[in-house]
């Protein structure tokens, strides 16, 4: 069942799954790792917001929060959807949940798609899409959830230089790959 009104519920400070997952990339992160500690935390709790809370829902949203960004830094590229859908294969196999490799590579996958995902209605790819998009553009594009509600997040979790990091990123990849800015978004 589905939360009735999006971003009624109280946030999660604390997701053991997600925590675990950022703890094992912290060092390729570097100074990157407390913004997007943040961001993800903000995107989980928005899918939350969309989404069953039962412990199998929240393991799902945890792990692809903490890996749907995270090629950039192990990488080192800003065409990181590839390894971060490898990073989240690895970390499924060993947990022993390859049972979620489709549902959570597809929220990975796309989570910047432009359009509605239009795919498997009882999958969280649509839910994170959206919370990717709401915390992405600050709200700009909000799916239901009260504009309160946002503050809250970002007041819990402070952006910390996450967007500016984005617009640096985008810059960079701007310069070498004109043609090719934004690989990660899709139609």
């Amino acid at each position: 069942m589905r939360n009735p009104i999006p971003g009624s519920a109280e946030p999660l400070d604390e997701i053991p799954q997600l925590d675990e997952l950022l703890a094992q990339h912290t060092e390729a992160m570097g100074s990157d790792a407390v913004p997007y500690r943040n961001h993800a935390y903000r995107v989980a709790n928005l899918c939350i917001a969309f989404a069953p809370r039962d412990p199998d829902t929240l393991h799902k949203i945890a792990i692809a929060a903490a890996l749907h960004d995270m090629g950039i830094w192990t990488k080192g590229t800003f065409d990181y959807l590839p390894p971060s859908i490898e990073l989240a294969r690895a970390h499924l196999e060993q947990i022993g949940r390859t049972e979620w490799t489709a549902e959570i590579t597809t929220m990975i996958l796309e989570h910047h798609k432009i359009s509605p995902y239009r795919g498997r209605a009882d999958w969280l790819v649509e839910s994170f899409r959206r919370s990717d998009w709401i915390d992405v553009t600050v709200g700009l594009r909000s799916f239901g959830i009260p504009r309160t509600r946002l503050q809250e997040l970002l007041r819990r979790w402070p952006d910390a230089g996450f967007h500016r990091g984005l617009v640096k990123l985008t810059l960079k990849r701007l310069r070498t790959n004109p043609w090719n800015p934004l690989p990660m978004f899709r139609a």
